[in-house]
């Protein structure tokens, strides 16, 4: 079920008058999780059975880490994360490792649920926040009432505004917010501009890219001059930023309508003027998933500058593969991680300056580099990624379509100015209409109501 379509609008309108009734408020999270049952059983019903076994799975799992002693909770929590990635492995990459070292093709029909990543790396956060004893509050992770504890964490799992694209949460920070709700907290014009945004990014600037983008496929690239598949590189990158950041603003936003907070999802990501910057703003959810539950246990930067390196590669090719069932995927991490590395090396032994025409250059530099990198999610074959690159040095005697450049340039502009604005406001630079700024939003509004795009699925929902 897509946060844009009209079955959604009513099932968030019902949910919402139930969960709101003050003859039912006792009742808030069995109607949540109700209703996130159905949003998920939508398009694949019988995959819910899937969700509540790794519910249950990590219910029990978590509770008797709470409540055991000694080293059978590091064995029980063992079990539970192992558990946990081998469902992952099987019906994600099942059929990749069988094509890959037996090559057959028996797994290749088995069906990848919608948001299995998500909710099997909330799962472990469960379990290794529990067993660490992580916790941000006085309230505890774990109720000791079983049934108390299952009601939370199939809450916490199948939370729809997160289901199945994110952002990650973590128990620490989800799990204390579980309490009674009422409609005068709600913080309105919170859930109104992320909601707004979030859509206006999602239909208005990525379905409408998506449109034009399409010819990055194989074999239609073939036909269009080197400026055009320039172009078309970077409206791919500003599709999938407003897609991605869309999807986690409306998220954030319906939440907020049941009363609970996520962490913001991205921070400006293409301002970035250096690969750890861009890591810091781009997915927040998990590239700090991987830096607290993986590169962290793997030892960080605390043993050395050789095995720094190896974390650091090791972190984000399994941040890469974590992206799909493609070896192009964890090639693209390979990339990002030996860009990471060659900064963090030369950081070290190059000192340069800090001016404002060098702080250009190096964005630039990222930009383009991300940009490039994300050819490798459009073209999950690797040849043809390369053949992609290949036709953009050799095509430049074809007639360029400035008619497609125009449109394209026209979509991108919203995450430009969306990523200036930041700027302006950072540098603090006077912003024209500040005042004003409702008018943006009945802008966006107006947008969204008569320009939007073909409606699809979002790309992370994939993942």
């Amino acid at each position: 079920m897509l946060f844009n379509s009209f079955i959604f609008l009513g099932l968030l309108l019902i949910t919402f008058i139930l969960y709101y009734t003050p003859a039912l408020s006792r009742f808030q999270i069995l109607i949540l999780i109700l209703s996130s049952l159905v949003f998920y059983a939508y398009n694949q019903p019988a995959l819910v059975l899937l969700l509540l076994s790794s519910a249950l799975i990590n219910v029990l799992t978590s509770y008797y880490v709470a409540n055991l002693v000694g080293n059978r909770r590091k064995y029980i929590a063992t079990v539970g994360v192992v558990l946990n990635l081998s469902i992952l492995a099987f019906f994600k990459y099942g059929a990749l490792l069988e094509s890959t070292l037996i090559d057959t093709n028996f797994l290749v029909n088995i069906p990848l649920p919608i948001g299995i990543s998500f909710f099997t790396f909330e799962g472990i956060s469960l379990l290794v926040d529990t067993y660490k004893g992580n916790n941000k509050s006085h309230v505890q992770l774990v109720d000791k009432s079983l049934y108390g504890h299952a009601k939370k964490t199939l809450f916490f799992i199948s939370f729809f505004p997160h289901l199945v694209a994110g952002p990650i949460l973590k128990a620490n920070d989800f799990f204390p917010q579980i309490q009674r709700k009422h409609l005068k907290d709600i913080n309105y014009d919170f859930c109104f501009k992320n909601l707004v945004i979030g859509y206006f990014l999602k239909m208005v600037v990525a379905d409408n890219l998506n449109d034009l983008t399409y010819k990055i496929a194989y074999p239609y690239f073939e036909a269009l001059s080197s400026v055009n598949l320039i172009v078309m590189l970077f409206g791919y990158s500003c599709q999938i930023f407003a897609d991605f950041a869309g999807y986690s603003l409306i998220a954030i936003g319906l939440a907020c309508l049941f009363g609970y907070r996520f962490n913001e999802n991205f921070n400006f990501p293409y301002i970035s003027t250096s690969f750890k910057e861009f890591w810091k703003r781009w997915h927040i959810s998990l590239s700090s998933f991987l830096m607290e539950y993986l590169y962290f246990p793997l030892g960080g930067n605390r043993k050395g500058r050789a095995r720094t390196y190896v974390n650091l590669m090791i972190t984000m090719f399994l941040g890469g593969l974590w992206h799909g069932a493609a070896w192009s995927y964890a090639v693209w991490g390979i990339f990002h991680g030996l860009a990471l590395v060659v900064e963090r090396f030369l950081t070290k032994r190059v000192k340069v300056g800090n001016n404002s025409l060098l702080k250009i250059g190096k964005g630039i530099i990222v930009f383009s580099f991300v940009s490039l990198a994300w050819l490798l999610f459009k073209l999950p074959d690797f040849a043809q990624a390369v053949y992609y690159f290949a036709s953009i040095a050799g095509n430049t005697y074809i007639k360029n379509s400035y008619f497609e450049i125009f449109y394209i340039l026209l979509y991108c502009l919203p995450v430009v100015l969306y990523h200036a604005h930041y700027l302006m406001k950072s540098y603090r630079i006077p912003i024209l209409f500040k005042q004003q700024e409702y008018v943006y939003y009945a802008l966006m509004l107006f947008f969204i109501l008569t320009n939007s795009g073909n409606s699809g699925s979002f790309i992370y929902f994939q993942f």
